[in-house]
């Protein structure tokens, strides 16, 4: 029989854990993890996490290569407004538009690459290296 009490309170009855995170929180880490990938072109991150991220940079040098302003907005919707080159005034979304997709013209699909390494020190968790592919 399952004890009364509040919800969500350690020690308590009722809904014992709460989730802490949450797929806002996901989704929030992944526009993080594909801008860092457009910026610098590699990025290091567990494997489950990599698997999502590759799929969501390929998706986003497509709309690169479509080129037009409806794809530029749906790429600004998941990419950060932050500086790939500060010095040339130069945005990740430019990077994405005018260099990235135009190095990848020719191809179709598989932008990216991920390559598993060794396991992370503290809690073994498989990690993985995403990087766009020459």
């Amino acid at each position: 029989m399952k004890t009364q009490g509040r919800k969500n309170v350690h020690g308590k009855g009722g809904v014992r854990t709460k989730a802490a995170y949450t797929t806002s929180k996901y989704k929030s880490m992944l526009r993080t993890l594909v801008t860092d990938l457009i910026v610098k072109e590699s990025v290091t991150c567990t494997l489950s996490t990599a698997r999502d991220l590759s799929a969501l940079a390929d998706r986003m040098v497509t709309y690169g290569k479509a080129g037009d302003l409806a794809h530029r907005r749906l790429a600004a919707a998941t990419v950060r407004d932050v500086w790939a080159d500060e010095k040339n005034n130069v945005t990740a979304l430019k990077k994405l538009f005018d260099v990235l997709a135009l190095s990848y013209k020719d191809r179709n699909g598989g932008y990216t690459r991920v390559l598993k390494i060794a396991n992370r020190k503290g809690d073994n968790a498989p990690m993985a290296i995403v990087s766009f592919v020459k």
